[in-house]
């Protein structure tokens, strides 16, 4: 009822603006218009853009009609609609009827009038750091108003743009009519500090934009310890802004900066930034190590470990992200690329890069090569080296180290079975009890979900090999739940609960006699076994895809790849020139569709994949399981035609572990095979054929027993660097963790 009242009221107010033109201080309120007051018809555009912006905006709240409602409190919304019809109004008569306005002057002050109402009508609906208020609008009319009053006498306009909030003082200023004022440049550079004070962030595009501000100096200053990056980027560029910065003499942390960015060796000397601004480090001492990619690399190890020991006494070092991201693309590109590309040499010449490094050094080899390491580098060169060089105490490392990515060692000595080995070198077994509680509590303070997908990854590997560690794992797991239950701090428990419950029933869907329905508990697809029945695409058919390309090596084992199937349990359809199917005769009906290996240096095998492809479509066949054989260029071919209701994806080609994030991306429920390292036709040949006869005969894939078959069929050591879908817990954690946060409800019970 009080807001019929209230709008019955403004339409008697506005009931003359209607029905003439209308137009708009307390005594603005007091002004009557007359009916019909004359207006030349070299103005009636003017007034008639007016009337335009004001419906505009009337209309931008997403409904054209009489009452303005951005805001969801019904009072606001009843002033700023009174201010668009009636204030503006008001300010329409007052200029036209000004008696010492000449003709230019009305024009132009009504033209600053449309700006201001255009210009707030597009900026109040932003969703970036330039909207604008939309409660703002009375306080920008009165300051038109008064900007207005001491224009038209030559006086400075600065005091009242001073006195607006950023966004207000921003329209005024969009009314380009006070350009010639000389208030506007002060006003103007006003307005920037205050955008700046509000945006820190956005200081070093502002100046970039605005390189001449005589604060220049001063707001570079302000905010360089909290964006050294940006400040490095900006710094190198050959723009005016870059010059300010380079200038910058008095405050050593910039100058730094400014000196790296103008160095040809700036990206070797940023991760010691902290130790230099601190007179820890020189320039100098970079240099002298800088070409030598062993000392530069025992450089960034020592420092790492400084600054490691820093945080945990509450010093957090500068850039501590930029050395850690040096710190790995050394350790990649330097030695591990290096034992990894020799692993057909023998392990002298293979591991005599890594000969010279200490046990620390290692350590930070290993964790930060997680992914691309290679078995056979992590388990013969790597690991033991490190504890040869640690003499054998894991303890000691990890003291040493102040725990620095201890669950990423954790978890790659789980996958790589060394685990075992690792925590038996601590003399006090509670000691490595006490490593593996810490190594599942607080991942609700985690930065990110790195740690969590550590201890996601690990759990399939500990419980095959180590099933105590696993069983106390998994008691660890529901402690730190229900130690959730009772955390205070709502994002940390909510967070929390999350985490502990998707580790807790991705590790009790292990065993299968605990029956736990991941789909229904988590919303992600069973991790341990692949039904048939969701295979099966019509009447329980399973179709089955396998790419190959025309080069050597597809062309090379593609007979071999028919010869397997040439027995009485399967028929093999061979009269299309482009791909070949291959069918079961007895069992469950599966079939096998491959494109022919044509020659790739005429494109034949990607038109040969495509064809296939569309008669899959054209005749409604939805391959579920995909097979890919190619080098690791080939993959993302692969994932790009692969069928999304995938469930099973083989990735026969070398690192195709690392594809997971694009596979999922393609097909969201698939279980994933990939390998860390080489992939080879001693396991890819042997994988097809189990699946296929686990298939023929309408078996589940029960992921656990069928990679213990597989093992026994295989015997090739690159075996050991293929992943199977159950050791692929992490991306199945991240996949969970995101349903859960998304919705409003987490489970806790």
């Amino acid at each position: 009822m009080r807001a019929l009242t209230k709008y019955f009221i403004l339409s008697i107010f506005l009931l003359p603006s209607i029905l003439l033109r209308g137009q708009s201080s307390p005594y603005m309120d007091t002004v009557r218009i007359p009916v019909n007051y004359p207006i030349p018809l070299s103005r009636q555009r003017n007034h008639d853009l007016i009337n335009t912006e004001q419906k505009a905006i009337m209309a931008s709240d997403g409904k054209a009609d009489l009452n303005f409602t951005p805001t969801s409190d019904e009072d606001i919304n009843f002033l700023l609609t009174y201010n668009i019809i009636r204030k503006v109004d008001i300010i329409q008569y007052l200029i036209e009827t000004d008696k010492q306005f000449d003709h230019r002057l009305k024009v132009n002050y009504l033209k600053g009038l449309e700006n201001i109402l255009k210009y707030y009508r597009l900026a109040w609906r932003l969703r970036t750091d330039k909207k604008i208020n939309a409660t703002e609008l009375p306080d920008i009319l009165l300051a038109y108003q008064a900007c207005v009053a001491k224009d038209r006498k030559g006086e400075s306009i600065e005091e009242i743009v001073d006195n607006l909030p950023y966004g207000a003082g921003t329209v005024i200023v969009h009314a380009e009519i006070f350009d010639k004022n000389p208030g506007i440049k002060i006003s103007r550079l006003a307005l920037i500090r205050k955008y700046c004070g509000l945006h820190p962030e956005q200081i070093f595009a502002t100046l970039k934009e605005n390189p001449d501000v005589p604060f220049a100096d001063s707001l570079v200053k302000t905010v360089a310890k909290k964006y050294p990056r940006a400040l490095y980027d900006y710094a190198s560029g050959s723009n005016r802004f870059a010059s300010v910065i380079q200038n910058i003499r008095d405050d050593k942390f910039v100058s730094s900066i400014a000196f790296m960015a103008s160095s040809r060796s700036g990206q070797q000397y940023f991760p010691f930034l902290d130790n230099i601004v601190n007179g820890k480090l020189s320039f100098q001492d970079i240099d002298a190590v800088k070409d030598d990619s062993l000392l530069y690399y025992k450089l960034l190890v020592k420092t790492q470990v400084e600054y490691v020991r820093r945080a945990v006494n509450k010093d957090t070092a500068y850039e501590m992200k930029a050395l850690a991201a040096k710190l790995e693309t050394k350790a990649q590109t330097v030695f591990v690329n290096t034992i990894n590309g020799l692993h057909t040499m023998d392990a002298v010449t293979r591991f005599k890069i890594i000969q010279p490094l200490d046990a620390a050094e290692l350590y930070y080899l290993a964790v930060m090569s997680d992914g691309i390491i290679y078995t056979s580098s992590f388990v013969k060169g790597v690991y033991p080296l490190m504890m040869k060089k640690i003499n054998q105490r894991g303890d000691s490392l990890l003291m040493m180290l102040n725990f620095d990515r201890y669950r990423k060692l954790i978890k790659m000595a789980a996958g790589y079975n060394t685990l075992s080995n690792f925590l038996s070198s601590f003399p006090n077994p509670e000691d490595a009890n006490g490593l593996m509680r810490a190594f599942v509590a607080n991942l609700e303070k985690s930065e990110g979900l790195e740690d969590g997908v550590d201890v996601a990854d690990s759990y399939a590997s500990i419980a095959e090999t180590l099933k105590p560690v696993a069983d106390e794992m998994l008691r660890n797991i529901q402690a730190n739940y229900k130690k959730n239950l009772s955390q205070k701090n709502p994002e940390l428990r909510r967070k929390g609960l999350a985490i502990y419950n998707i580790l807790n029933k991705l590790f009790l869907s292990a065993d299968t006699l605990n029956k736990i329905d991941l789909t229904r508990e988590l919303g992600i697809p069973p991790v341990y076994e692949v039904p048939y029945t969701a295979l099966a695409y019509d009447s329980g058919k399973v179709a089955v895809q396998l790419f190959i390309y025309g080069d050597r090596d597809g062309i090379g084992v593609f007979p071999g790849l028919i010869s397997m199937f040439k027995n009485a349990n399967w028929k093999v359809d061979a009269t299309n020139k482009q791909w070949v199917s291959i069918s079961s005769v007895t069992g469950s009906p599966v079939t096998l569709y491959m494109n022919r290996p044509l020659p790739e240096e005429t494109n034949e095998d990607a038109l040969a994949q495509a064809a296939l492809c569309t008669y899959l479509k054209d005749n409604k066949i939805i391959p579920t399981v995909t097979i890919n054989r190619g080098h690791s260029y080939n993959a993302p071919y692969t994932i790009e035609q692969m069928s999304p209701a995938s469930k099973i994806v083989f990735m026969g080609s070398c690192g195709g572990y690392r594809m997971i994030n694009d596979i999922l991306e393609k097909a969201p429920d698939a279980h994933i095979i990939g390998t860390k390292q080489i992939a080879d036709a001693p396991v890819n040949n042997p994988f097809l054929r189990l699946i296929m006869e686990k298939l023929r005969q309408g078996s589940n894939i029960e992921w656990i027993p069928f990679w213990i078959e597989l093992d026994k069929m295989v015997t090739n050591q690159i075996f050991e660097d293929y992943v199977p879908p159950h050791k692929n817990l992490g991306a199945l954690f991240i996949k969970a963790y995101k349903k859960a946060m998304a919705d409003e409800r987490v489970v806790v019970q």
